[in-house]
């Protein structure tokens, strides 16, 4: 039960330390992080076009270990489910359960499914009368359609969504497009563990630089699985459940969609060379248009393997890239082309451009707009306006234009601004499908403005808005914000003046739920009534807390403490900062700081806002600001900047007086597992640390990494300054170390885990070593899940809540 009372807080505070267990086998964590574990998961919602319907999707929020056991294959930095030709366990979100409900009048009605099946991409239709989704049988995943009255059908079967989810809706909702199994498929080819021969690659003198992927292709039986697997056949199906009619050759298609007219099928299809130091994505590719009838209509570009692109962010393949409909037109592509080369380094007056070609893509394409920077997306609207993005990452740039499709090269700049400014956002266009199912702008009855909506982060707090943008002057009006004490974001605008609006409202106290606003009057209403899934937390003290670096660089972070703890009386805590680094180039920007006490905020998964539970304070995401002003490297004094930072953050915990400082752990996950390292290296502030799923030696990550753009080889000295690796014998508190073992994220192999418990092992550290079986770099199993929070929770009682007093440091326990 989630109201279990929480265990007497003065013996929380003596409890008797466990011992080292060493033995294998899950743990179960102590009450009540079990039960609430265990309590059903909130659903998603999702809302139809006309805003008329919501579709709760019940979910499983830990499978069980059994079901990320099953047999997969890695394939081209793919991961899949043999069985049903599906994305694996750890890439695609199930659902098990289903509920419609009308906005009007929340009348709900329960979709029943079949026993003991679970479903993924669920879609409603452009015209929003029917859902459809995949559902998984033990041998194929089907297509299914569920109507407003709750009853639910199959539509065809032997779907491939190896490359992800395998259908799409004909905009006048009468059917789809499917990718699937080819018909004349047959059994899987026979891979024998007998070599032919070596497997030999070689490079004729060309720079080819790859950054650290996962799950490549290794041989020629791996080539022969992938095509074996990933080649489909799209194919058009009507609701009626009708035969399939193909469309075209079967292929390696990894993306494909329907013109806004349904006349039109544009298609990305992968070729062979094939590469086995790059991922799917870098293969030969073709794009191009055919009717839905599978009759070529143009092909926009057949480029070769993208083995040639510098590692450097905003890099890009040569041509066309980013192709797709243009939202607000029958049958018009629209694709964005470096004029660098694919460089951002190239000293050129402008690095991209955007292009159209309307159907029947017989006439010249057109240029829209040359960009100065990259090209990062654009909103469609009507024929004389849209809006660009463009951004270059080095610098945090973005810059945004309106453009006139009706007459290219009319781009006029709106804005330019840092992207990691919060106070400046201007948020981004709120979006609509349009009859079609695509997303447009949302534009006023009179079609003279358009409406944005964002965080409104302030020093006090998120506080979403609506603002009314002009479309001739610019002028900007805002319609509507959050106030105290909510955070109230905004899904939709329901009518053309945006005097209805449909948000999800949450506050401190309130979980979230969805709720139909009147602006006018300010008038209000629930529409769903989701509930506190873990009331154990109710009084739990959430509390912002600003301070400021040795330098004068204002920092933050959400300080929480147990239910029922009283300073005078309780004393100073154990108290755990959980955190994760970010790059900055500017340090006003870096400096910000919003108070997040208008979020609901409840633990789930491995999290360590279960120690709450267990008489620990948690300072959550303090700030850990890396700054390369002016040009500077923020790297180059990570090690500088990270000591400063975490000192800055203990010195306000301790005068606050919740902490003790001699009871500090620090921990993290992913680039935060590499920070904690890196502070039990480089300070003495920390008894202990908890590092998941981190990298903690940066030559086997040697084409650069996280923000990091230049190689090993041109900063070898940050490289090797900022590996933990390389400090392995100076740390002496004890570290878990925890990681997946299926772990496919860039860079944090599992290997990386592994080394480095040998290194701290080898140098007379104390350190554990947690391998999860078949876990990604985050954890979903049930058991995985359990097990992590034991650990965190017996790790940092026998090392920092019951931890004797340390004897003084040395000068040889620190680095310089």
């Amino acid at each position: 039960m989630l109201l279990s009372p929480l265990p007497v807080f003065a013996a929380l505070l003596t409890a008797t330390a466990s011992p080292p267990a060493v033995e294998n086998g899950y743990r179960t964590p102590p009450e009540p992080i079990a039960s609430i574990l265990a309590a059903p998961a909130t659903p998603f919602v999702l809302v139809n076009s006309q805003h008329q319907s919501l579709a709760l999707l019940g979910y499983e929020s830990m499978p069980g270990i059994e079901r990320l056991s099953r047999p997969i294959l890695r394939l081209a930095s793919y991961r899949i489910d043999p069985a049903t030709t599906g994305q694996s366990e750890i890439y695609a979100r199930w659902y098990n359960a289903l509920t419609l409900q009308e906005l009007a009048t929340g009348k709900e009605v329960a979709v029943p499914l079949p026993a003991g099946s679970r479903y993924a991409s669920p879609q409603w239709s452009p015209d929003g009368k029917r859902l459809a989704f995949m559902l998984e049988r033990p041998k194929e995943l089907e297509l299914w359609v569920v109507e407003q009255d709750g009853s639910a059908r199959r539509i065809t079967g032997a779907l491939n969504a190896a490359f992800g989810s395998a259908f799409r809706w004909l905009p006048d909702s009468t059917g789809f497009v499917v990718r699937q199994v080819r018909a004349d498929r047959g059994a899987p080819p026979t891979v024998s563990s007998t070599p032919t021969g070596p497997i030999v690659e070689e490079n004729d003198g060309q720079t080819r630089p790859a950054r650290t992927h996962a799950d490549l292709l290794r041989n020629p039986s791996d080539e022969a699985l992938f095509e074996y697997y990933f080649t489909g056949q799209l194919a058009r199906v009507a609701l009626d459940g009708s035969a399939p009619r193909p469309i075209g050759a079967p292929g390696l298609l990894p993306r494909f969609s329907v013109s806004p007219d349904g006349r039109y099928l544009l298609t990305e299809t992968l070729k062979r060379p094939f590469s086995y130091q790059l991922p799917a994505s870098s293969f030969p590719t073709e794009i191009a248009v055919s009717t839905l009838d599978g009759q070529r209509a143009r092909t926009i570009v057949d480029r070769p393997l993208a083995d040639e692109v510098p590692i450097e962010y905003d890099s890009v393949v040569r041509g066309p890239r980013e192709v797709e409909w243009r939202a607000d037109a029958p049958a018009t592509l629209a694709w964005a082309e470096a004029l660098d080369g694919g460089n951002p380094k190239a000293d050129v007056p402008f690095h991209d451009s955007l292009w159209l070609q309307a159907a029947p893509f017989k006439a010249a394409p057109v240029k829209l707009a040359n960009l100065q920077e990259r090209f990062s997306k654009v909103y469609w609207g009507r024929a004389d306006h849209a809006l660009v993005l463009e951004r270059k990452r080095k610098t945090r740039t973005e810059r945004r234009s309106v453009v006139n499709p009706s007459r290219p090269g009319t781009a006029r700049l709106l804005l330019e601004r840092n992207f990691q400014d919060q106070y400046g956002d201007p948020g981004l266009p709120l979006l609509e499908d349009n009859a079609a199912g695509k997303p447009a702008l949302r534009y006023t009855s009179d079609g003279r403005a358009f409406f944005m909506s964002g965080d409104g982060a302030t020093k006090a707090g998120y506080f979403p808005f609506v603002d009314r943008h002009e479309v001739a002057s610019g002028r900007v009006t805002r319609v509507w914000a959050a106030q105290a004490p909510y955070y109230e974001s905004v899904e939709a605008v329901l009518d053309a003046e945006g005097t209805r609006l449909l948000t999800q409202r949450q506050s401190a106290t309130e979980a979230p739920n969805y709720w139909l606003r009147s602006v006018k009057d300010g008038k209000s209403r629930a529409i769903t009534a989701f509930k506190d899934p873990a009331p154990v937390f109710a009084g739990v003290t959430q509390k912002t807390i600003v301070y400021s670096r040795a330098d004068g660089l204002p920092l933050s972070g959400t300080l929480y403490l147990p239910a029922g703890y009283e300073p005078r009386r309780d004393g100073p805590l154990p108290t755990l900062l959980w955190a994760y680094p970010a790059e900055y180039t500017d340090a006003k920007v870096a400096g910000q700081t919003v108070d997040m006490g208008n979020v609901f905020t409840r633990p789930s998964g491995f999290s360590h806002l279960f120690l709450l539970t267990q008489g620990y304070a948690v300072l959550d995401n303090p700030a850990m600001p890396i700054v390369g002003a002016n040009g500077a490297e923020p790297n180059d004094t990570y090690v500088e900047q990270l000591r400063a930072d975490a000192e800055a953050a203990v010195e306000a915990l301790v005068k606050l007086g919740v902490s003790d400082r001699d009871r500090l752990a620090v921990a993290g996950h992913s680039y935060g597992a590499f920070m904690t390292a890196n502070l039990l290296a480089h300070t003495e502030l920390f008894r202990a640390g908890i590092a998941c799923s981190g990298a903690y030696n940066r030559t086997l990550t040697p084409f650069s990494f996280q923000s990091e753009e230049r190689t090993y080889w041109k900063a070898p000295e940050t490289y090797t300054r900022m590996s933990p690796f390389t400090y392995a014998d100076r740390i002496r508190e004890p570290l878990l170390l925890i990681h997946g073992g299926a772990d496919s994220n860039p860079g944090t192999f599992p290997i990386q885990s592994e080394r480095f418990y040998a290194a701290l092992k080898g140098n007379g550290g104390t350190a554990r070593y947690v391998l999860l079986p078949n876990e990604g770099h985050g954890y979903n199993a049930r058991e995985s899940i359990g097990h992590v929070n034991w650990e965190m929770v017996n790790w940092l009682d026998r090392h920092v809540k019951n931890a004797p007093p340390r004897a003084p440091a040395t000068a040889a326990d620190t680095v310089p």
